[in-house]
C-alpha cells in the first residue's frame, strides 16, 4: 500500500533536488497545503548556506561566496532561476501584449533579456555574499531563502492565476488562507528580528511592485513569475543587509 505524501514532502521534492521522491501524486488538497511548507524548505536551505559558511570559515570571502551561490543554485535545481529568465524574456519580447507575454513565457529557450537578466542577479548576489562575509554577517544569508519563499506564498495567496491549465491554478485554490496568514506574520516578525525594519520594508515593497506588475501585464501571477520573485525577494534580502552592515 503506498502512503500519501505529506506536504512537506511534495514542498521538499518540488522546490530542491534533494533525494525525496513521492510514493503517490499528491492529492490536489495536500499539493494546495505544500505552499504552507515552502519557508520551511527555504529554511533548509538556508541552513545549508549557512553550513557551509561555518565549514569554511577560514576561507578567502570571494571564494566562499562563490562556492555558497553554486550551492544555492545547485540545491534548488536552478528552478526560481528558470522562472526569473522566462519572466524577462517574456517582459521584454511581449511588448505590453498579454498573449504574447504569456506565449514567450511558455517558451524553454533563453533569449538575450534572461542571460542578461541572469548574469546581473546572480552577479549582484555574489557581490551581496561577499559583502556579508567580510563583515562577519551571516544571518541574512540564511534569512534570505526564508523570505523568498514566503513571498511566493504571499503572491500565490493573494493573486489570481493568469493560466487556467499551470500548476499554480490548483495550489492557489487549495491553500488554506487562514494559516497562510499565520505563516506569513510569523515569517515578516522572523524578517523583522533577524533583518530589522529596513529589510521588512523592502521585502514588502518588492512583492508589492512585482505583483502591481504581473496584474497589469497578465492579469495575475504564473509559476515563472512567483520564481523571479523568490529570486528578487532573496536579492533585495541580501543587498539591503550588506548595505546596513
Amino acid at each position: 500500500m503506498k502512503l500519501a505524501p505529506s506536504a512537506f514532502t511534495v514542498a521538499l521534492q518540488f522546490l530542491t533536488v534533494l533525494p525525496v521522491t513521492l510514493t503517490a501524486p499528491p492529492s490536489p488538497t495536500t499539493a494546495g497545503r505544500s505552499l504552507l511548507a515552502y519557508p520551511w524548505v527555504g529554511g533548509i536551505v538556508g541552513g545549508l548556506l549557512v553550513g557551509l559558511v561555518w565549514l569554511l570559515s577560514s576561507a578567502p570571502p570571494l571564494l566562499v561566496a562563490g562556492l555558497l551561490l553554486a550551492l544555492w543554485v545547485a540545491v534548488t535545481g536552478a528552478l526560481h532561476l528558470d522562472g526569473l529568465a522566462d519572466s524577462a524574456d517574456g517582459w521584454l519580447g511581449g511588448l505590453g501584449d498579454r498573449n504574447k507575454t504569456l506565449l514567450i513565457m511558455h517558451d524553454p529557450t533563453c533569449g538575450s533579456a534572461a542571460v542578461v537578466t541572469l548574469v546581473i542577479v546572480l552577479l549582484l548576489k555574489w557581490a551581496a555574499l561577499a559583502a556579508l562575509l567580510s563583515a562577519g554577517s551571516w544571518m541574512a544569508i540564511g534569512l534570505a531563502p526564508i523570505v523568498g519563499r514566503a513571498a511566493a506564498v504571499a503572491l500565490l495567496a493573494s493573486t489570481p492565476y493568469a493560466r487556467t491549465d499551470g500548476i499554480g491554478t490548483a495550489l492557489s485554490q487549495h491553500l488554506p488562507q487562514t494559516a497562510c496568514r499565520w505563516l506569513l506574520a510569523v515569517v515578516a516578525l522572523l524578517t523583522l528580528w533577524l533583518g530589522g525594519l529596513p529589510v521588512l520594508l523592502v521585502v514588502l515593497a518588492t512583492i508589492w511592485l512585482l505583483r502591481r506588475a504581473v496584474l497589469r501585464r497578465l492579469g495575475g501571477t504564473t509559476g515563472d513569475t512567483a520564481g523571479a520573485l523568490v529570486e528578487l525577494t532573496e536579492l533585495a534580502v541580501l543587498i539591503t543587509t550588506a548595505l546596513a552592515v
